[in-house]
């Protein structure tokens, strides 16, 4: 096969349900963020008018939260093994400069993912789980009634320190996903060019290939 054909052929990187899973998780954050934020503070309180006024927002929100991480938890589990840590993805992150200055020529090869994604998804893995217990303790009028008042003031603090949190990792997420071209098209299409795979994840690229 020549270099030409190599640089237009196609590799699967995510599949249909992946993909049907990502957007659902992305929609939930946003369905979960909107209605937390409105009811965390009185200035964006306006927001409950997307989810029918104050009281269908409380109902709502802890619903929108599990799906999230109902959904969340389907991805984890099928792909935890490729965002463990390896010895190139802490060279990575040493050379951090590189990759905000788009030098990827000096960066090590990576795999599936990079170090900056593996962070954001084990930052979603805690955050999540942190917000479904602590979600649960002072979730009315089902589950808050059977836990002393002092501690359900300790979820809500936990609460919304892990959604702070996770609103950062998941705008940074995005951001990275537009600045690196071709990141968001392999999400709504499932594939990516053979080109793009040996510039951004050689080792992957390699490792797809063989499989072929």
């Amino acid at each position: 096969m020549s270099s030409d054909q190599t640089s237009e052929a196609r590799l699967t990187r995510y599949p249909v349900w992946d993909r049907v899973s990502h957007w659902v998780v992305a929609m939930g954050f946003f369905l979960a963020g909107l209605s937390g934020l409105a009811l965390f503070h009185p200035g964006p309180f306006w927001l409950t008018m997307l989810f029918g006024g104050g009281p269908w927002t409380r109902i709502l929100h802890p619903f929108f939260g599990v799906v999230m991480a109902l959904v969340f938890a389907s991805l984890a589990v099928r792909f935890w093994h490729h965002n463990l840590l390896e010895k190139h993805d802490w060279q990575w992150m040493k050379q951090i400069q590189d990759v905000l200055t788009n030098r990827e020529d000096r960066l090590p090869e990576i795999g599936r993912y990079n170090a900056g994604q593996k962070l954001v998804f084990w930052l979603m893995v805690v955050c999540l789980g942190v917000l479904l217990i602590t979600g649960i303790v002072f979730w009315r009028p089902w589950f808050a009634l059977y836990f002393p008042i002092p501690l359900i003031r300790v979820a809500a603090l936990l609460h919304a320190t892990a959604a702070a949190a996770l609103i950062i990792g998941i705008l940074t997420h995005i951001y990275a996903a537009i600045w690196v071209k071709g990141t968001t098209g392999a999400m709504l299409e499932g594939t990516v060019s053979a080109k793009w795979a040996r510039k951004h994840h050689a080792l992957w690229y390699r490792e797809m290939t063989k499989k072929a």
